[in-house]
């Protein structure tokens, strides 16, 4: 055993990538083909307007505009729009184009020459990351083409490897040398601080070693390389592992969010020997091994107090090491495509229904808790398959005209072709459906789990990544079948999605999540995590805003679906494919017009 690893204490299970680490950040390019031309006696001057929409409400707010470009119908304009990048959000846009008539700011002033709305995903899930769309929104007119483009920020996807040593630091255990640690903090935009990395302990020594560590770029500064990064230096104390072994309060803390991640200090503090503090930035950092990288350690209760007082010791940076990862969006932009494929529970125990009470109930006012988890989390995926063909399947039914059961039926009542077009034909299916079935039972998970593992078994070479969504309202009874299925499809390129809906016990479900115990089944486990399960009561807003309610589970629900995609890739060793070049429209030339 590595004599090291025996001089270091653990003090707790920090993750710097639950600290709230800002999304990914991507780059909007607008280009525009054969605008209306308002102007009488020469071409339109064009701007484009980009609005956003927040979670939760469909008010749209003015994001930003690029500049005017005079006397043209084919405007490539320069200013960029600069997007933070979920997932696992439904993020609307809208680009109006106007044609500039004076230098008032206001848009009403301008003649208006057309609009287009299309999601982020959408553009960053077309191929090369380009989305082109017809521009409407004024009557009996062709208002022309725009074309948006997604370019993944370079600093958002780069890591840096760093190793740090210590120099006469400051004595604090009256038996012993010190046993020193890191803390490094970055600086938030209201002058706090978030804890994005802690260093091991390295035992009994006033000149430590730390090993070297990996941190994401956006972790450690936002992307932003001046930003401040605040480094504290502890002495552990043993008599503060209340804090620094406790895994139950550091899940305490994390679970917290970054709200409350500024009030880390005081508790490591109040529980570890402070010997001092220095503060530093990206771009200092990234000097690397020089004398601008060595750090004077300063307390400053004793610099107020004594006045001969120099430093408690120095910290000085032994390497930097930049490495640009390959990303979720690398694969997008490569082509690799997001199947969808729901599973719906059509057993008994949900209810008639033609009843209210049923979780089935066809109610014309507002869809029923099936239809509004289909609905959050289809509209997000849908925008990462370019044909926006869903297979659409339900289990536990009694089929006409025989009445036999099956487990494993779809939506469309065509077997041999299960697909629906877009979410509201796999909407339509369902409700059909409905009219046809007799809800029967039991609740069995593996047959329709195996479905979707036998395509993703036939495309292993990262062009295709499957996500299946069951949604069911009660308890399973297939769970051994379900847990091997699981099992057997964890080396396969798929995620598994269950919303639990209604007010059922759902234990079994946070079992086969597999976050706090891997699955496993007949003594193999896992290879990896590729359950996600939610239950939808969580979700319901007490306000009866269902597109909050939406929102809010397809947030939770497809956070780790880029994660667990990305582990498959890895393991597997595929690289994302090159992007295809720059589209050039025939008779444009690759210019910006000024």
């Amino acid at each position: 055993m590595n004599n090291s690893f025996l001089n270091m204490a653990s003090i707790g299970d920090f993750d710097q990538l639950n600290a709230s680490i800002p999304a990914t950040k991507v780059e909007i390019t607008v280009s525009c083909r054969n605008l209306l031309d308002r102007d009488t006696f020469s071409k339109s001057d064009p701007i484009c307007v980009l609005y956003t929409q927040g979670i939760g409400n469909k008010e749209w707010r003015e994001f930003g505009r690029t500049e005017v470009i005079d006397n043209t119908l084919n405007p490539d304009f320069v200013r960029k729009f600069i997007l933070d990048y979920f997932f696992e959000e439904r993020q609307n846009l809208r680009f109006d184009l106007y044609d500039v008539d004076s230098k008032s700011t206001n848009l009403s002033k301008h003649d208006f020459l057309g609009q287009a709305c299309c999601t982020l995903g959408e553009v960053v899930g077309s191929l090369g990351g380009r989305l082109e769309k017809p521009l409407g929104g004024i009557p009996n007119k062709k208002c022309g083409t725009i074309i948006v483009k997604a370019e993944e920020l370079g600093n958002c996807r780069e890591s840096v490897m760093m190793q740090f040593c210590g120099n006469k630091l400051d004595k604090k255990d009256f038996f012993g040398k010190s046993d020193p640690f890191l803390v490094f903090y970055r600086s938030n935009e209201d002058g706090t601080f978030t804890i994005c990395h802690k260093t091991e302990v390295v035992k009994n020594t006033l000149n430590p070693v730390w090993q070297a560590f990996k941190i994401p770029v956006r972790a450690l500064c936002n992307g932003d390389y001046d930003r401040t990064i605040k480094v504290e230096v502890y002495d552990w104390d043993r008599d503060g592992s209340v804090f620094a072994d406790s895994k139950d309060t550091i899940q305490r803390f994390k679970k917290r969010g970054s709200a409350n991640s500024d009030r880390f200090p005081e508790q490591i503090r109040s529980n570890h020997d402070f010997i001092g503090e220095f503060s530093t930035s990206y771009r200092e950092l990234s000097r690397g091994q020089s004398q601008f990288n060595v750090y004077e350690v300063i307390n400053p209760k004793k610099k107020g107090k004594k006045k001969k007082y120099l430093n408690s010791g120095t910290v000085t940076l032994l390497s930097f090491l930049v490495d640009t990862e390959v990303t979720f969006l690398d694969y997008i932009k490569g082509g690799t495509q997001i199947n969808f494929t729901v599973a719906i529970d059509f057993t008994a125990s949900n209810g008639n229904p033609a009843q209210p009470t049923s979780l089935h109930y066809m109610n014309p006012y507002q869809l029923n808790a099936y239809g509004m988890a289909l609905k959050a989390v289809g509209e997000i995926i849908q925008d990462y398959d370019s044909d926006k063909m869903f297979p659409a399947l339900g289990f536990g039914a009694k089929l006409p005209p025989d009445g036999r059961v099956s487990h494993e039926f779809a939506l469309n009542g065509n077997p041999q072709n299960p697909y629906c077009h877009g979410i509201d034909g796999v909407m339509e299916a369902y409700y059909q459906s409905l009219k046809s079935v007799q809800l029967y039972g039991p609740t069995n998970f593996s047959p329709v789990i195996n479905h979707v593992a036998r395509y993703a078994a036939s495309v292993k070479d990262g062009s295709q990544y499957f996500v299946l969504l069951i949604i069911t309202d009660g308890v399973i009874s297939d769970m051994a079948q379900t847990k091997e299925s699981i099992v057997n499809a964890s080396c396969l390129p798929m995620s598994i999605i269950i919303v639990g809906v209604g007010p059922a016990e759902f234990d079994a479900m946070v079992e086969l999540d597999g976050d706090e115990v891997r699955i496993s089944s007949r003594g193999r486990y896992a290879e990896r995590d590729i359950v996600q399960f939610v239950p939808f009561r969580d979700y319901i807003d007490r306000t009866g805003n269902h597109i909050l309610s939406m929102a809010r589970l397809a947030k939770d629900v497809l956070a780790e679906i880029p994660d667990q995609f990305l582990s498959y890739m890895r393991t597997r060793g595929i690289k994302p494919l090159p992007a295809p070049p720059p589209y050039t429209p025939p008779g444009h030339a690759l210019q910006t017009q000024i």
